[in-house]
């Protein structure tokens, strides 16, 4: 009889065998050396440089007086303008958007008429400059003293008001803000709406959907991708845009930094002031901006790259273990 034959392998054995002595680690993951620039770091070290003297020559200058504005900073005339600069700004996006959204419909509409009175509300409003408009809605009593409801073309009125009292300097200022920026963002709207493939309105429209689901349901999800950006930019330049109400006594924020420095002459500190706070509210807007963009940009520009990237980097970690 043959004797059986012991197939056993010796697994102490298999599990120390190793690669080829002559062969590379390929187990090793891959080095990249990077070179070295002594440009960069040179202009590094002067950048820091420059900043560290900035920041201490504003910390030490006694003409600066910061006890004055740290008096001032969360003083209640302070904060009231404060809280105004916010109402403006809110109010006048939200009729801003509103607006735009209203005049880029009109102006890829197949209507004449309406394509030709978006086109001179864009004109106008984007052609004279701001303060102007501000000074002209805050004296618009000079050509209208009164303003009321009733029947056009010099009909009888029903109800009238007189104009000083009705266009106070805080609505001249929503309605100076907030038309002019009508006209900004129907021109950011419209962008977002052409960018959008007109295969897509077309295939939807063979699926039987009427052209209100087609701009809610194809059109404005894919556009908010390319209007968040720029509205986020305008947003934070309204906020900033709103000083230029202090010319019509809004009772902005730095329209009361302006009331205070007038009574004590302390200008460069009420102005440090309302600077901080400027700072502050763009700070926060400049953050609320990224997470929206991020929200509206998956699958979409850095967000997918992004996601690229690490999909390769785990791709070349798992190859290279294997080997």
């Amino acid at each position: 009889m043959s004797t059986p034959v012991d197939r056993t392998v010796d697994k102490q054995d298999t599990a120390g065998a190793g690669p080829a002595p002559d062969g590379p680690d390929l187990a090793q993951p891959n080095r990249i050396s990077h070179p070295l620039r002594p440009g960069r770091w040179l202009a590094a070290g002067v950048t820091a440089l420059v900043l560290v003297w900035f920041g201490w020559t504003i910390a030490v200058n006694p003409n600066l007086h910061w006890d004055i504005v740290v008096a001032y900073q969360f003083d209640r005339v302070i904060l009231e303008g404060l809280w105004v600069t916010i109402q403006l700004t809110v109010a006048s996006m939200l009729i801003g958007v509103v607006l735009g959204v209203v005049v880029a419909l009109m102006q890829i509409s197949s209507s004449r008429i309406l394509r030709t009175g978006a086109m001179a509300y864009v004109w106008f409003f984007r052609g004279t400059p701001l303060l102007v408009q501000l000074i002209f809605w805050f004296n618009i009593a000079l050509i209208f003293p009164e303003v009321g409801l009733g029947v056009p073309f010099g009909g009888p009125k029903l109800v009238t008001w007189e104009t000083n009292a009705l266009i106070t300097g805080f609505v001249a200022a929503l309605l100076g803000l907030s038309i002019n920026e009508g006209a900004y963002m129907s021109e950011i709207v419209r962008a977002g709406l052409r960018a959008v493939d007109p295969g897509q309105q077309e295939a939807a429209a063979a699926l039987g959907m009427s052209r209100s689901k087609i701009m809610q349901r194809v059109v404005l999800p894919q556009a908010m991708r390319i209007i968040v950006p720029p509205t986020g930019n305008q947003f934070i330049s309204m906020l900033k845009t709103t000083s230029l109400v202090s010319v019509i006594a809004g009772a902005d924020l730095l329209t009361v930094a302006q009331r205070l420095y007038l009574t004590n002459f302390e200008v460069i500190a009420l102005l440090i002031v309302a600077s901080i706070w400027y700072l502050v509210l763009t700070t926060v807007a400049s953050v609320g901006q990224h997470y929206l963009e991020r929200r509206f940009s998956r699958g979409f520009g850095t967000t997918a790259s992004g996601t690229l990237r690490g999909r390769i980097g785990r791709n070349l970690r798992l190859t290279g273990s294997a080997r």
